[in-house]
């Protein structure tokens, strides 16, 4: 038995500084490589010293592979390739190639410029050396890293350009998903991969207790909750991530408010508006079929309701709705938005996804009614939080529904839970056993979790015996439940094996075909001539034998190699003489049971 070992950096009970570390077939892959949003100091990215104390890790890691843009797995790539010093293959679809830098110099921005922390961290042209270094693999592209390590990227939904991994390494292989959302919404489609059957599927299970309501209902909660704060004058604040659920929202409030015929003014705050729709047009066929059937008269992304938002609107009088960016307000605009508009209780701020423990977000959904904040330029600031604080899952991760829909999709031999919280992982590790009976693991930071697979030797099989197979099924294809039995010769070719026709495997290995047949007698009663007994026999066969051809030339009777011959005088006792080769075995053996059974 081999085993593939999984060594979570970052991600392992815990959500954020999504970084895997995988030991398969003598290879080691790095999955993911993200920052911690909930910390600024150096718990904020993987601690690389378990992967070499000192000294570049290049030599230890044969890749690294991101699964899509969240700065919470690819945040730490930079510090990886720059500062650590990994020179080595870096994989990631073209839409995360083309957006995670923007990103990555956004937080570097807000980090150095705005908190002053310019030692600890990259620089922007360090972004820019990384980006180069960088492979970008297309969908359902097979990419041989080396002459053994094979890679698979499978469309997740989730954000633009989100794709989860298969890594295969001889007989052994992995699914990573990354983050990822089983359910389409109104700008992508649903994640998909097909029965590939690893030996583990590392799944993110950030809603691993949940079964989110429809998204119908949750839109419509959404619109009402909106309107009704608007309508008595409040400001509506929701926080969100450049790319992704900032899309999604904008769709459903522009739809609304132009069907509604609304005139409350709505602005997108991130900044990326402009870049975030040319994404989207460069990357149409990663949204979903009815962007990509209206995008020829009508661009989904041309908001006609939606307003860039400029500093001076801040303290407007009157109603508004502003997405900002980011998403957990643990910097940047949202959370200048939020200290401005928190004391009056006509506001309202929406949290629409998921927010670590550590971040403003996380605090105020778990009803902290005061926020503390200091840094480097500001004295201690205390905020009250009196604005209605709204938690309404848009989302674009799994829920606990969807996790186990993949599991049923990929037919994984075991499962690895990682991107959660222990208690809820505890909770969903409990259900894949009772559901699945599969083996579930859920590793904490930095403990290595062994699994051992099963050690499968591949063997080729020659196009003749296939046809001659084919020949015998009289073309029918496999079938699951009935199972054929295909007879060669196994042969070893420097270190491949190959199954192999017997005249082949003589010719292959230079030496003359020997046939051996095995002879058994039967002793019948039958008072007739030797011919006529056969001919006897004929019939018996040829009802007994549906399918095949029986012979009877000069005496003898022939089916297939088998044959058969009646020897006696004319009186009752006959010796009948059943000879078969080795290829033959159970046709030969079938035949001397008809015999044997009217012979007692």
């Amino acid at each position: 038995m081999s085993e593939i070992k999984v060594i979570p950096l970052g991600a392992g009970q815990d959500v954020g500084r999504s970084c895997i570390l995988v030991q398969i077939g003598g290879k080691n892959v790095m999955l993911d490589c993200g920052m911690h949003m909930g910390f600024n100091d150096e718990r904020r990215f993987p601690d690389f010293s378990f992967i070499a104390s000192e000294g570049p890790v290049t030599s230890f890691v044969d890749c690294v592979i991101i699964s899509h843009f969240h700065l919470d797995h690819c945040g730490a790539l930079p510090y990886l390739t720059e500062m650590v010093g990994y020179t080595g293959p870096i994989y990631m679809t073209h839409p995360t190639k083309a957006i995670a830098p923007i990103l990555l110099e956004d937080m570097r921005k807000i980090a150095v410029e705005r908190k002053g922390e310019g030692n600890f961290f990259f620089t922007s042209q360090m972004i820019k050396d990384c980006m180069k270094k960088v492979t970008a693999v297309t969908l359902h592209q097979s990419l041989m890293v080396d002459n053994q390590l094979e890679i698979k990227a499978y469309y997740a939904g989730h954000v633009l350009g989100a794709a989860m991994f298969r890594v295969t390494v001889g007989s052994q292989s992995i699914v990573y998903t990354g983050d990822y959302n089983m359910t389409p919404d109104r700008h992508l489609g649903a994640a998909w991969i097909d029965k590939c059957r690893p030996d583990i599927l590392i799944t993110e299970s950030t809603y691993a207790t949940t079964i989110r309501d429809s998204k119908r209902c949750r839109e419509r909660d959404f619109l009402k909750k909106v309107t009704e704060c608007v309508d008595r004058g409040g400001k509506v604040l929701i926080p969100v991530f450049a790319l992704g659920r900032a899309q999604e929202l904008c769709i459903l409030l522009d739809t609304h408010w132009e069907r509604m015929n609304l005139k409350i003014p709505i602005y997108f705050a991130v900044g990326l508006t402009e870049k975030a729709n040319n994404y989207y047009k460069m990357f149409i066929t990663w949204t979903n079929q009815n962007i990509k059937k209206t995008f020829v008269q009508r661009n989904m992304f041309d908001f006609k309701h939606i307003k860039p938002f400029e500093k001076a609107f801040t303290d407007n009088p009157g109603p508004m709705i502003v997405l900002a960016a980011p998403g957990m307000l643990h910097a940047g605009l949202s959370l200048q938005l939020f200290k401005k508009w928190a004391p009056n209780e006509n506001n309202m701020v929406i949290m629409p996804g998921f927010c670590v423990i550590g971040t403003v977000g996380h605090k105020i959904l778990n009803g902290a009614k005061q926020i503390e904040f200091e840094n480097q330029f500001e004295s201690r600031q205390v905020i009250d939080v009196k604005m209605s604080v709204e938690y309404m899952s848009f989302s674009a991760h799994a829920d606990a529904k969807g996790i186990m829909q993949l599991i049923q999709y990929c037919e994984p031999r075991n499962v690895l839970l990682v991107h959660g919280e222990a208690a809820k992982m505890e909770f969903l590790k409990e259900k894949i056993k009772q559901e699945f009976n599969l083996e579930c693991y859920m590793p904490a930071n930095g403990e290595t979790c062994s699994v051992t697979t099963p050690y499968k030797i591949p063997v080729d099989v020659s196009l003749s015996l296939l046809k001659a197979e084919n020949v015998k099924y009289n073309n029918f294809p496999p079938h699951p439940k009935r199972s054929r039995v295909l007879q060669g010769v196994l042969v070893m070719r420097d270190t491949s094996l190959c199954l192999m026709d017997v005249d082949e495997a003589c010719k292959e290995a230079g030496i003359n075909r020997h046939i051996i047949r095995f002879t058994s007698t039967v002793r019948l009663e039958d008072p007739s001539p030797p011919f006529k007994t056969a001919e006897k026999l004929v019939r018996l066969l040829e009802e007994r034998l549906p399918g095949w051809s029986v012979v009877l030339n000069d005496g003898t009777i022939s089916v297939e190699s088998v044959l058969v011959k009646v020897e006696g005088s004319e009186d009752e006792q006959k010796n009948v003489y059943v000879s078969w080769t080795n290829q033959d075995e159970e046709l030969g053996s079938n035949i001397l049971e008809i015999l044997q059974s009217i012979g007692q």
